[in-house]
């Protein structure tokens, strides 16, 4: 666990599996400027955890699951710069519909007071690339929210590529689809329904 958020590392993808926040009105109008600093996580073993080398010419972003622009303090925002919180991610996708996901997700946390958001990446297939034969590529993104003042949840899913395609899912959807259940606490009848999400 970080300051502000918490991953499920893999030493197998050597990417986090997930990111989950607690983002709340107050802390996200403390609005922190961005100061890059890309760094791999030395609490992680050696051979489990990625290098900035392997990221390198590859033509992919170093993409952020919980992103920097929701830290709080400039010591949130340097722990978020970690490569455990770090996946290739198309940089059409990352700096494009992804981003306005994230930033849509901000602006209704800060609508709703607070929210609390799991975001995910998703391996699929039998023939997943691999950056430097060690890191994973996903091949999809979720990006899982839900209100605990009004029950009501539900998610984003886009695939990691240029296009600007996505769709919302309830969480039994997304757990169907994805075969994780970013919360397994909440309500059968929660699960079932999509919230009113932002079109990003």
């Amino acid at each position: 666990c970080f300051s502000e958020y918490a991953v499920l590392h893999s030493g197998v993808t050597r990417t986090p599996l997930w990111a989950s926040e607690h983002l709340t009105y107050n802390e996200l109008l403390m609005d922190i400027d961005r100061k890059d600093n890309f760094h791999a996580e030395k609490s992680l073993p050696e051979d489990e955890r990625a290098e900035l080398a392997d990221y390198a010419g590859s033509g992919y972003d170093r993409g952020h699951l919980a992103p920097a622009a929701d830290m709080p303090s400039v010591e949130a925002m340097s722990e978020s710069f970690s490569l455990a919180n770090m996946t290739p991610q198309n940089p059409t996708n990352n700096r494009g519909l992804w981003s306005s996901i994230e930033a849509k997700t901000r602006n209704l946390a800060k609508e709703r007071g607070e929210l609390f958001v799991v975001s995910g990446a998703i391996f699929a297939g039998s023939s997943i690339k691999r950056l430097n034969n060690r890191v994973f590529v996903p091949t999809s993104y979720f990006k899982a929210i839900y209100d605990a003042n009004t029950g009501e949840s539900g998610a984003y899913w886009v695939a990691n590529d240029a296009n600007k395609n996505y769709k919302m899912l309830s969480i039994n959807e997304l757990v169907q689809t994805a075969g994780i259940d970013p919360f397994p606490s909440i309500s059968e009848s929660s699960k079932n329904t999509v919230m009113g999400l932002p079109q990003p």
